[in-house]
């Protein structure tokens, strides 16, 4: 079994466990504060579930119908548990806001109280390993999903605080009021979360890993790559593609070019991540010489003025970029 299928197999186990563990303190006190966090336990459950099917899915082979592998998937599956948090949010704070005007009687605090200050602990440590494996795995649901552990962690300790707070002031609305700011924040967390996974569906540009490569190639660069420009990135459940144009001397025969991009192609791969490099090679012309540091160059037109220091904001343009424009 993949350390991945492990981790969401565990994430699914343990959601389930505090669920009931969660309802039983709602049974117990009938407070719609530790009602709020045990309806967000059921998204758990469902997006862990979903998760699992997802993360079997962005490991299959690529196939004749996906060239690109199946780990688009997993920004839709973050999209479908930001979707339920969002709900459970909205169902939250509708409930407690009749709650707030028709309070009901709650009993037995300090039990849930315990109950729940547990379910948080045990919450936040299962979150933390789901992100961890999930950066070390590049994978977006896992790190959907330890986020979401991690909002129920701190949910549940909103919570605890509040039920104290009640104990010690017997202001019984403080229940529905505590209820109403947690499903707030956790309609934010939703939104977040979906935001951050329509972006992945629809190939917005992760600036950070443009940076990562951008500072792999300037500072391992050779002299005969001249300009790099058009660098884009897309991420496909583990495994990166990246596409960009480099300039190199137009003397250049097509055994040399092959040589030169397939150098980049090792330079990224072995201090990158897992990536597969599509590179288009564009020959120099004359406004290139100036920051082209070919000495033996044998059809140089002007004399080399200074190096171009590439940036994640330079190499993102489609075009080259030319001395005369940036000195």
């Amino acid at each position: 079994m993949s350390v991945k299928k492990r981790a969401v197999i565990i994430s699914l186990l343990v959601s389930l466990m505090l669920m009931l563990a969660k309802f039983l303190a709602y049974f117990i006190t009938g407070s719609n504060a530790i009602l709020t966090d045990a309806a967000e336990s059921i998204v758990n459950i469902i997006a862990s579930s979903f998760a699992f099917y997802s993360i079997y899915l962005s490991t299959q082979p690529k196939d004749e119908n996906h060239p690109y592998g199946h780990g688009k998937v997993e920004f839709f599956s973050a999209f479908v548990e930001g979707v339920l948090i969002l709900i459970a949010g909205v169902i939250i704070i509708l409930k407690s806001s009749y709650n707030l005007i028709y309070p009901s009687k709650v009993s037995e605090l300090l039990v849930g109280t315990l109950i729940i200050g547990v379910t948080g602990l045990i919450n936040m440590i299962v979150g933390l390993y789901l992100l961890n494996v999930g950066k070390n795995e590049h994978s977006v649901t896992l790190q959907a999903d330890g986020r979401h552990l991690l909002t129920d962690t701190y949910t549940s300790f909103g919570i605890v605080i509040g039920l104290i707070l009640i104990q010690l002031t017997n202001i019984i609305w403080l229940d529905s009021l505590i209820s109403i700011i947690v499903g707030f924040y956790i309609i934010y967390t939703g939104y977040k979360l979906t935001r951050k996974s329509v972006g992945g569906l629809m190939d917005e540009s992760d600036l950070t890993l443009v940076e990562e490569v951008v500072d792999i190639l300037q500072k391992n660069r050779h002299i005969p790559w001249i300009d790099v420009h058009n660098l884009r990135t897309q991420q496909y459940g583990p495994e990166f593609h990246i596409d960009c144009h480099v300039t190199l001397p137009y003397y250049f025969d097509l055994n040399k070019v092959h040589k030169e991009i397939s150098q980049i192609d090792e330079l990224v791969n072995s201090g990158f991540r897992k990536s597969e490099l599509f590179i288009h090679a564009d020959p120099c012309l004359p406004k290139c010489c100036n920051y082209c540091k070919m000495i033996d160059c044998p059809v140089r037109f002007e004399p080399f003025k200074a190096e171009i220091v590439w940036t994640s904001e330079l190499v993102i343009k489609n075009q080259k970029h030319f001395a005369n424009d940036l000195f």
